[in-house]
């Protein structure tokens, strides 16, 4: 299992090498290094801490002693070691990520913006209720049913986005563009997860690969079959 922590650039473009344009996201990702190794029987349970973003000395509170990092963030325990490092490196392009991040925080919202609401009929004779919830109870239970779906606080919620692809990767500048958008704003924290490897992918290409092959010639076996019959028939 492969890991790492990074920071959201922003979105942009690359083309592929059929030519065509690609939406990418650029994350700048690590270095990061392995500070703890939790184990089950000091902690009650294995992960691996990592730190990314190093604080300058003169910022480093009493309480963060030894812990010299801006974000630290705990995974699956692996095969690491104290102080090993983790960079863009150990990543390559086609790999299958996850994604998990902050979303946008955008305040104080009314239910056309936070739930699609549709709204009240913009003729003649709504007034100042075009975007008006409407109804939001009944006579019983005289109370408002949980989950109902209001006004309130919309985005600032931790998001996962899964199935996205790395479509290139800059070892010199710690960067990884990866296809597709991701939750947040510029400069949120994010943490990326490898859920396929290339090996993974390149052998599940392979197998589709060969179902369209083994398909394709049992249309055309069918073909051949239909033909042969319309041909002996009197």
């Amino acid at each position: 299992m492969k890991f790492i922590l990074g920071k959201k650039i922003g979105m942009t473009q690359v083309f592929n090498q059929d030519g065509r344009v690609v939406p990418v996201t650029l994350i700048e990702a690590g270095p990061c290094f392995v500070l703890q190794i939790k184990t089950k029987e000091k902690d009650g349970y294995s992960a691996v801490q990592i730190g990314f973003e190093e604080i300058k000395e003169k910022r480093i509170k009493k309480s963060q002693k030894g812990k010299a990092f801006r974000y630290l963030k705990e995974f699956p325990k692996n095969d690491l070691k104290i102080n090993d490092e983790i960079n863009v490196s150990l990543f390559n392009p086609g790999e299958v990520v996850k994604v998990t991040g902050i979303s946008k925080g955008k305040g104080f919202q009314g239910v056309v913006k936070r739930h699609g609401f549709a709204g009240m009929p913009a003729s003649h004779g709504t007034k100042h209720t075009e975007r008006a919830p409407g109804s939001i109870g009944s006579a019983f239970p005289e109370r408002v049913v949980k989950g109902r779906k209001m006004a309130g606080r919309m985005g600032n919620d931790r998001i996962v986005v899964q199935g996205l692809k790395i479509a290139d990767i800059d070892k010199e500048n710690n960067l990884i563009a990866i296809k597709g958008a991701i939750p947040g704003r510029k400069g949120t924290l994010l943490e990326i997860v490898v859920t396929k490897e290339i090996k993974a992918v390149k052998e599940e290409k392979e197998e589709k690969l060969m179902a369209d092959l083994e398909k394709q010639e049992a249309d055309a076996q069918k073909k051949k079959a239909g033909k042969k019959e319309i041909k002996d028939s009197p």
